[in-house]
């Protein structure tokens, strides 16, 4: 059992990106080196991950973190979008200096535009910090439209025609979609207020959550709605997604790191906490149907167009829709298994998507192109870069021993378990698909014939050393979770199914260890669930 405790924590890790940001901003461009702005951004990257880690051993440890009068509020669930902004922010931070440098150099870049960069990066953290951290409803919304405009400029970075629409387009379509967002946060207040009689207590979601069960079942299904519309749109789920696309294929490649890797999963969590309330308040079928259905839509219509892109990025993009689908898709089959493997592919999908948008930008410095028919040969250019391609290819295609892999199997399990066998079969087919576009990157773009004018020579330390420790982390996750993590997630399903059960989660090919509510597990990512009976099985 967890316990609330009130803490400064949460409140600082919100200060620091935000303080280095006005930072950023007051100083000159001029007279001061880039390598201020790097120094600066560095330190603030580090901040994040060193307090997110701490924040991560308390919350594993069986605290759950509150402050300012309970309107933050960290548990388990926030805790793995907590860690992946900061391990995510570090690792494409780290990443950021050596790629904005070669952009500055290049003449893509000015200085002032590498001062808004940095500047905009640590804010654009601490938006997605603030999502991820917020239990009043109200700024949890807010958190959420300023990840757009935060992020907004850095899309339109390069002030190129086709940069600029892509920023355009993002806000338009996102702030036209949270909208959305923001009406299903008005009903679930005015539920919340009607039930408890307290306009107060209703803005906080954990007084929401504790009595979803006494709200109006009519009004919480219309909230989910809105919601999902929302908040989906944010998050690139089918049909809300057109956003995504240029937003990512347009960003500067770090950028793209933090947008597929770490912003749309801060989306999913606000939905997962709107999904919570609504379990409590109607029942599973509800919101397991709906999202069921945007979940395998969103699988069915990103492998079709993963498969004829040609750009590399766009093409990366159109695969977060997909996993993005699969992720819901996991929330909607319910159960240990289908919760668990949905907070564990967000996990695996985070550090994959990292490593390859970062691998887009070292093909981007290298070749001066995105287009794939004219990137030949990495492996031969650009060996380690290659390696390092190829590895996370592998990883999001999902083969083993990568971590991809046993998420998806995880899902696949659960959607068995349940009796979902056409949809299962369906999914198996549709991945195929999304299988060949990435194997077929393996096979023509890193082994295949380098250009003889191209030389072979791969990119600074600052560009390899990021992607080499994501991919580091890939495998871990494959092979044999670390017990914290382990814990971290068994304790996270337990908050989505409102049961305290053990859920012991262990890789195919490790003898499971014991499991307990207390001691937690140990292992890898593959679920074997003890006999907690799902939503889908009981009423909640």
């Amino acid at each position: 059992m967890t316990k609330m405790v009130s803490s400064n924590l949460p409140l600082l890790i919100l200060c620091g990106p935000l303080a280095v940001a006005v930072v950023i901003f007051l100083l000159p461009a001029r007279g001061l080196s880039t390598k201020c702005f790097e120094a600066i951004h560095l330190a603030s990257t580090i901040f994040v991950l060193a307090l997110s880690i701490t924040v991560a051993g308390h919350v594993i440890a069986g605290d759950s973190l509150t402050a300012f009068g309970d309107w933050f509020y960290i548990d388990s669930l926030g805790c793995i979008f907590v860690s992946l902004i900061g391990i995510v922010g570090f690792l494409t931070g780290l990443y950021s200096i050596g790629y904005i440098r070669h952009d500055l150099e290049s003449g893509l870049l000015d200085r002032g535009k590498v001062k808004l960069y940095y500047g905009f990066f640590s804010l654009f953290l601490f938006t997605m910090l603030l999502a991820a951290t917020s239990n009043n409803i109200v700024v949890m919304w807010v958190a959420i439209e300023a990840t757009t405009l935060g992020s907004a400029f850095l899309v339109g970075l390069y002030g190129q025609k086709s940069s600029l629409e892509a920023a355009w387009k993002y806000v338009i379509i996102c702030t036209v979609g949270v909208a959305f967002g923001l009406y299903g946060t008005v009903l679930a207040y005015a539920n919340g207020s009607e039930v408890l009689g307290n306009s107060e207590g209703a803005i906080l979601w954990t007084t929401l959550a504790a009595h979803a069960a006494s709200l109006d079942p009519t009004l919480a299904k219309l909230s989910f709605v809105f919601v999902l519309i929302g908040f989906g749109t944010k998050a690139g789920i089918f049909p809300m997604h057109a956003w995504l696309p240029d937003a990512h294929s347009e960003a500067p490649s770090p950028i793209s790191g933090l947008l597929s890797g770490v912003l749309l999963k801060c989306a999913i969590l606000v939905i997962i906490r709107y999904y919570i309330i609504t379990l409590k308040a109607v029942g599973p079928e509800f919101p397991q149907t709906l999202l069921l259905t945007l979940g395998i839509l969103s699988i069915a219509v990103s492998a079709f167009l993963i498969y004829v892109q040609h750009d590399f990025k766009r093409k990366l993009a159109y695969h977060s829709v997909e996993h993005i689908g699969l992720i819901v898709l996991g929330l909607g089959i319910g159960g240990p298994l289908g919760i668990g493997g949905a907070l564990l592919h967000t996990v695996n999908h985070s550090l994959t998507k990292a490593l390859l948008f970062c691998g887009s930008g070292n093909v981007l410095m290298k070749y001066g192109t995105r287009d794939l028919q004219s990137v030949k040969g990495i492996l031969r250019v650009a060996p380690v870069t290659g390696l390092l391609i190829m590895g996370g290819a592998l990883a999001l295609a999902g083969f083993p021993p990568f971590n991809v892999f046993v998420s998806e199997f995880l899902i696949f399990a659960a959607g068995v378990k349940q009796g979902y066998y056409v949809l299962m079969i369906v999914c198996a087919l549709l991945f195929t698909i999304t299988v060949a576009a990435l194997i077929q990157i393996i096979a023509e773009s890193v082994l295949g014939k380098s250009p003889e004018s191209m030389p072979k020579r791969d990119v600074g330390w600052l560009s390899l050393a990021p992607m080499v420790i994501l991919l580091a982390l890939v495998l871990a996750m494959g092979v044999a979770v670390p017990q914290p993590v382990s814990r971290l997630l068994q304790s996270a399903t337990n908050v989505v199914l409102d049961d305290h059960s053990a859920v012991a989660i262990t890789a195919p090919w490790q003898t499971p260890a014991a499991a307990t509510p207390q001691s937690g597990v140990q292992g890898g990512p593959v679920a074997l669930v003890t006999d907690t009976p799902s939503h889908s099985e009981t009423n909640p």
